[in-house]
This record gives structure tokens, sequence and C-alpha cells, in this order.
């Protein structure tokens, strides 16, 4: 996909509670996501005029922040007061990705300590014109030797924005020209990829790793959710490369990426190397839950 779209040049973003032009978005140097990556953020998708799962998207933002505990939080309300203005501003009611970032707030001096923090949050809220990030076709992956933070170090139910672990693994996909990494835990199990959750397809049972340690994501629920309301069988268990490499079908999950399948991994082909059946119908079952189930914009 081609991540540039031409509408975007001139977008509005709201930063620190102002509506400003691309060009003049900016934070202080000051602020804590400069100084130590010391933010939260939420991945949304709007789907013809919905915010899909946007109070749960609220929650976590608000969970996480609480978890970090930063100060003088923003309220849901004015948060989603603040995305509504952001959507309308740019005439976004479909086919939008937005990006809400929730920092700790400036510091009177440079250093990591909270007590520098004196002044609020604050919060970015940027849309773009952004389709999924790697469309129905598939991908390649590969095992990245970095592996994903584990709770004891960094809990990755915090959805914070210090992004270096998932970062590396990254670049051990660009250097080795896939698309994107899968990476394990301390333990040697599968966790996720550097930027979705994974799921596995055998004999018909769908089944992703325990989110110890990756990020219980919204999407990934939203499958599991879908599973059980349509009779599909799923599980949530410790699963190895070995169960990968052998499964009919695997795919990923997220909100930028939607369901995306996997058909190559460290070299070996998965299942007969073409997009699934069980991967297809969960595509678009879940486009359909997206679409009908989400926040609605104002008019």
């Amino acid at each position: 996909m081609n991540p540039v779209d031409p509408r975007n040049a001139h977008i509005m973003i709201h930063v620190g509670g102002e509506l400003k032009p691309r060009a003049e978005a900016r934070i202080s140097v000051f602020d804590s996501v400069v100084q130590g990556g010391d933010a939260v953020w939420e991945g949304l998708r709007v789907y013809d005029g919905r915010i899909a799962e946007f109070d749960a998207h609220l929650r976590r933002l608000q969970d996480s922040a609480k978890a970090l505990a930063f100060a003088d939080v923003p309220d849901n309300a004015a948060i989603r007061d603040a995305v509504f203005e952001t959507l309308a501003a740019n005439g976004m009611r479909d086919e939008a990705h937005i990006r809400l970032t929730l920092t700790r707030g400036e510091k009177i001096t440079s250093g990591m300590n909270p007590r520098f923090n004196q002044s609020g949050c604050t919060l970015i809220v940027l849309a773009e014109w952004k389709a999924p990030v790697y469309g129905d076709d598939g991908i390649t992956v590969v095992t990245a030797s970095t592996r994903r933070n584990t709770p004891s170090c960094l809990d990755s139910k915090i959805h914070h924005n210090n992004l270096l672990n998932n970062i590396l693994a990254s670049i051990e996909a660009n250097v080795a020209g896939v698309d994107s990494a899968i990476m394990l835990d301390l333990d040697g199990f599968i966790a996720e990829t550097n930027d979705t959750n994974l799921f596995i397809v055998r004999d018909g049972a769908v089944l992703t790793p325990f989110a110890d340690a990756c990020l219980p994501g919204l999407t990934r629920q939203m499958i599991l959710d879908i599973c059980a309301i349509e009779g599909i069988e799923a599980a949530e268990r410790n699963l190895s490369l070995t169960e990968l490499y052998t499964a009919d079908e695997v795919f990923t999950s997220g909100t930028m990426g939607e369901l995306t399948p996997v058909l190559r991994a460290d070299g070996r082909v998965i299942g007969d190397g073409s997009v699934g059946d069980t991967t297809r119908r969960l595509q678009r079952l879940h486009r359909k839950h997206a679409y009908a189930n989400g926040v609605p914009l104002p008019v």
C-alpha cells in the first residue's frame, strides 16, 4: 500500500486544544513524549460515519493513563468532542484512521521525572485518510530476534508510546525484505507481530496467544466475539512457531490493518499459500460488525 494519500497534505490536526493545519501542528520540545516517549495512544478507524469500538478505545486510553499516573487527564467527553471536531474539520466520515495520543504534558525543565510535569496532559488527534495498511491479499513475515516485553519489565496492557521494542523488530523485518516480524515472549511462545495481534487456524479452530506479552487488542477481541456468535471454535493459548508453520491459515488483526492473511513465515508456506476460507469469512464478518456497531458521528 502507498502510505501517502494526497488528501492528507492539508489536514487539520487537534493539538493541545486547538485545530491547526498540518504544517503548523507542533508540540513543545519539553513535552513528555519528546523527553521520554511518555504518552499513551489509541488507533481508531472510521467506517461510514461510525467510529469502531470508540468507547472501548477511550476506556483503554484512560486505563493506560491511570496506570502511568498521569495528572489532569481530560475526560472522555472532552476527548470525544476533540475527535468529532477534527473529523468534521477534515470532512472525514469514512476510510479514515485516527491516531489519538495523550502525553503526560509539558515539563518545566528537561528530564524524565513526572514531578517536572505541572501543566496537565497534551491531547493530539491526528486523523488521516488511510486505507488498511496491508490489504487483503496477504503478507510475508519473519521471526524477530527481539523479544516482546514481559509484564515483569513493561506491561503490554499499558498502550504506551515507548515503542522501541516493536521498532527494533520492525527493523529486522525491513532488513529481511518482508512486511512484518513475529515477536516471541521470553519463553519462546508467539506473542504478536511488531504491529498486530496474530491468529492461526487449524482444523477449523481459531487460536490466538494469551494476552500476556502482547497487547489485548480490541480487533483481536472483536474476532473472538464474532467467533462465539458464529459458532466458530476459538481459544487463547500458548502457540509455538512450529504450530504457526504447520497451520492451515494464519492472519493478523489490528485497527490499522484490519485482518491480514499471512502467506509465508520464515520461508515456510502457510497452508497452500493462498488466503484461507476461514480468514476470508472472518474478514467479511469483521467489516460487517465494524460498519454496523460503531459510535455514530454527529450529523
